[in-house]
């Protein structure tokens, strides 16, 4: 039993919050605030566990829906119930708990994005996109990066999952295969949208740029700049992006009656070891390419390196072209020439149409949305 420090009355007693990590108590007989010195309390900041409106009730001496309803801004509560509730929460450094308001109204605010690399500005660049509209909408976002490891990729999406996100934008890593783990979204009702690495074994919405026209472009600028033995570096096998830009790539050869060389296409698995591996694979040959348009900017430079290495002059002896216009690209000597993508669009495409798509629900359609590409000329492809 506690007793006053004044009057030694036990009846009248009452807490009233914690100061300084202590119990404080009131005396209803003599009107006064106590904590007992000797007295060992908790210091509700240093608790283990996050803290809690129980926490804050006890501190106040008050039920848990009168600290819910204050948190919530009911009008029923009182004002000065209200900002004694705000003020021990700021003092517990209280935080709400996001994950069980989404069990009770079914709806989290969130976005989950799933990419596969960190490494270049690309990526980056899509998601600063992306964050924009969703924060212009009320919703948060929860990023994971896959490391282009189908393994990692699949317990993102478990996390997402589990985190109960509204809908989740995905690209694919290079290893992905098999689609179970994005399937499991649509199970659930959460909605997808795919961008730049996209999974066709799905009815939904996808955010592509137009990546046979931007190979088109690039290796019929080749072409007219005097350019015949030409090579290509494309990306994985599996991949969409690989498959167009290598469709450009041959028809743009066909345009203008060259020949199509098997020898001459190569697929990198986007790593800088297989680019430069790719790119010692071309300049070994017995009549090596005079020309080389490459999957994206990141291989086009580990060529340009190592042709600088052997001496190779470029653009005189090889002209190189790249795709996705990297800030690096304008930087290095000679500048590369490449296709620009609208990058931060691709992020804000994908981001509208998936808070659409969450509004809509199983009313929403979805669509497929091709980006145009714009071909950014340097030195690196002019004779």
């Amino acid at each position: 039993m506690i007793k006053c420090i004044r009057c030694k009355h036990v009846h009248a007693i009452t807490k009233s919050g914690i100061v300084r990590g202590k119990q404080r108590y009131f005396c209803k007989d003599c009107n006064i605030y106590f904590t007992l010195p000797d007295e060992t309390t908790v210091d509700m900041k240093h608790k283990k566990h996050m803290t809690t409106i129980v926490d804050i009730a006890k501190a106040l001496n008050v039920s848990k829906s009168t600290v819910s309803r204050a948190l919530h801004e009911h009008e029923d509560i009182n004002p000065h119930t209200r900002a004694a509730v705000l003020k021990m929460a700021r003092q517990l450094d209280y935080q709400p708990n996001l994950l069980a308001k989404s069990l009770v109204r079914s709806k989290s605010n969130t976005i989950g994005i799933i990419v596969p690399e960190f490494l270049t500005y690309f990526f980056p660049t899509i998601i600063m996109g992306a964050q924009q509209v969703a924060a212009e909408a009320g919703y948060n976002v929860i990023i994971c990066q896959s490391q282009e490891s189908y393994k990692t990729e699949v317990a993102n999406a478990n996390v997402l999952l589990a985190n109960r996100v509204d809908g989740v934008l995905i690209s694919m890593t290079r290893e992905t295969k098999k689609f179970d783990h994005f399937k499991a979204f649509e199970k659930h009702g959460i909605p997808v949208v795919f961008f730049n690495r996209v999974c066709d074994e799905m009815d939904t919405s996808k955010v592509l740029v137009n990546d046979y026209e931007g190979a088109l472009k690039a290796v019929e600028h080749l072409i007219k700049n005097g350019y015949r033995n030409i090579a290509h570096i494309g990306g994985p096998p599996a991949l969409l992006i690989t498959h167009n830009r290598l469709r450009g790539y041959k028809d743009a050869l066909a345009k203008y009656k060259l020949p199509f060389k098997k020898e001459l296409v190569v697929h990198c698995n986007l790593s800088k070891k297989d680019a430069i591996a790719c790119a010692e694979q071309l300049l070994n040959l017995k009549q090596p390419p005079d020309a080389v348009f490459c999957v994206n900017d990141p291989v086009a430079i580990q060529l340009m390196l190592l042709a600088k290495k052997r001496k190779i002059k470029i653009p005189a002896e090889l002209g190189i072209v790249g795709f996705s216009n990297e800030p690096s690209g304008e930087v290095i000597e000679p500048a590369l020439t490449t296709v620009q993508q609208p990058v931060a669009d691709i992020g804000r495409s994908a981001a509208g149409i998936l808070l659409e798509a969450i509004a809509k629900g199983e009313a929403y359609v979805p669509e497929k949305k091709s980006l145009k590409t714009t071909l950014i000329v340097r030195e690196s492809s002019i004779k």
